[in-house]
């Protein structure tokens, strides 16, 4: 009753018939899709040893320019409009032993503000949480609030298992004990998980006739449309944003993710995309020499000498992947290193030239590089999802600005199954979910969904893009990882 008492104290209930109803519910999503110019939304390894250079499936890029915030892409969230409730989840849904009836609070939000009403079958658009606490995303997510005043919706916001406070077996520490733990810490058991909350509200509210559509980005716009598929009979559509569906099981080319990395600096500049190139065997040559780890360790400021370097070379990949993959205004990431690179402000060999790129990224620091930092419960999070379900094939052909590194599964499967004592299912996702011939799965199975890439974002190469936006629900733009979210 205190969902009700505390939703009620600030919808206004309307009438209508049950045929206008419906009316408004195909009108909705109809202008839902004439819409999605506003909503774009524009998320792992090679092999083991790039286990975690790839930057995850997130819509929430890296804080950059720590020196100078009002050059950061974070902006200020008010969240006095939100109400938090804890919905009682079970922990197994697709097991009947007498664990899998255990129970863990989980956390949603729920701002009703701009709701019409369950009278008048006003909308639920929910946006489903992936891997960090759900006050990120919110803080992220500007675009449904813009679009609940227009739909008169319920906005709704729910956090994913295993993270932020929705935590099973009592503690984080308990939770990531040990992968008996963490065998229920998947993509089903959260989408499920998802359709249980749902359920929950719309019968609270009295809102079974409130169309649903479900909203993610990156990790979470793959759960949107699997949700979709799965729970057709609870969300009337979804928008799946910088959705890499299609990158598992070798149906998008490995080399897909640097190509665009590679494409992208480029663009920006040749002459900075050639130094790049250049750099890694300048790299290796000098930390071939007597001290040449020292001389590097001096030249790239880093805070503890290198022992190798493979650190060194991992931090630049992830650096340029990164400012790929969010290279949205207002910092455009990778002119931002471009122009750090082209200045030569540092020197005008080539490791001085990469060292300015690195500064450019970062800003005024007292080190770069191999900093000691704590791993965020995401990093902890999604190793487990990389090592479980989420094994993308990410690889480095030879046509990149990168050395070339194909990626390796049975290594990738060794790796992960020394660090949990599990092996990867690199073949689930396709098995449960689909993605071999999605286009007919698409059409036989799943209407509704929209799925929007930017070309720029390196994920956008195993997204499903094609050229035909009225038929296919698909929509394309020149924007970075989820940029319009």
């Amino acid at each position: 009753m205190a969902l009700i008492h505390a939703l009620d104290r600030q919808r206004n209930l309307k009438t209508t018939n049950l045929a206008s109803r419906w009316t408004h519910l195909a009108m909705m999503f109809q202008r839902l899709f004439l819409l999605q110019s506003f909503l774009l939304l524009s998320l792992t390894t090679a092999t083991a040893k790039r286990l975690n250079t790839i930057p995850r499936l997130s819509p929430i890029g890296p804080r950059v320019w720590r020196d100078q915030p009002d050059k950061t892409t974070s902006g200020e969230f008010d969240g006095e409009d939100f109400e938090t409730f804890f919905y009682n989840q079970t922990l197994d849904h697709f097991n009947y032993r007498p664990e899998s009836y255990d129970k863990f609070p989980q956390r949603y939000l729920i701002n009703s503000k701009y709701w019409g009403g369950a009278n008048v079958s006003a909308p639920i658009l929910v946006f489903l949480g992936a891997e960090e606490p759900i006050d990120e995303d919110l803080a992220a997510v500007g675009f449904l609030v813009d679009n609940a005043v227009q739909f008169n919706s319920l906005l709704v916001f729910i956090e994913h298992r295993y993270y932020g406070k929705s935590i099973p077996f009592g503690s984080r520490e308990e939770a990531l004990k040990d992968a008996s733990k963490l065998g229920y810490f998947n993509s089903a058991q959260a989408i499920a998980d998802y359709a249980a909350i749902i359920i929950h509200i719309k019968e609270t509210l009295r809102a079974q006739y409130s169309p649903v559509i479900v909203i993610g980005g990156s990790y979470g716009g793959m759960l949107a449309s699997w949700f979709r598929l799965k729970y057709p009979h609870i969300a009337l559509g979804a928008l799946a944003s910088s959705a890499p569906i299609l990158y598992f099981d070798d149906i998008t080319p490995q080399d897909g993710y640097y190509s665009i990395v590679t494409k992208d600096f480029r663009e920006a500049s040749e002459t900075c995309y050639q130094t790049i190139k250049t750099s890694w065997s300048e790299i290796d040559e000098l930390a071939s020499k007597p001290d040449g780890l020292s001389m590097l360790s001096k030249k790239f400021k880093t805070c503890t000498p290198l022992t190798n370097a493979s650190v060194l070379k991992d931090h630049l990949d992830t650096m340029y992947a990164s400012a790929a993959q969010y290279n949205g205004p207002p910092t455009y990431p990778v002119n931002e290193v471009c122009k750090g690179i082209d200045g030569g402000g540092f020197g005008d060999d080539i490791l001085s030239r990469i060292f300015g790129g690195l500064v450019a990224y970062n800003g005024n620091l007292s080190c770069y590089v191999n900093a000691h930092t704590d791993p965020s419960e995401t990093a902890v999070g999604w190793q487990w999802q990389k090592c479980s379900e989420m094994a993308i094939p990410i690889g480095v052909g030879n046509n990149s600005m990168f050395p070339p590194d194909p990626f390796d599964l049975k290594d990738y499967i060794e790796h992960c199954k020394s660090l949990y004592g599990v092996p990867t299912r690199p073949h689930w996702v396709t098995t449960y979910y689909g993605g071999h011939s999605i286009k007919l799965i698409l059409q036989r199975f799943a209407s509704n969904i929209i799925f929007s890439n930017g070309l720029r974002d390196p994920y956008s190469s195993g997204g499903y893009v094609t050229n035909n936006i009225e038929k296919d629900n698909d929509f394309v733009t020149s924007d970075c990882h989820m940029y319009k979210i």
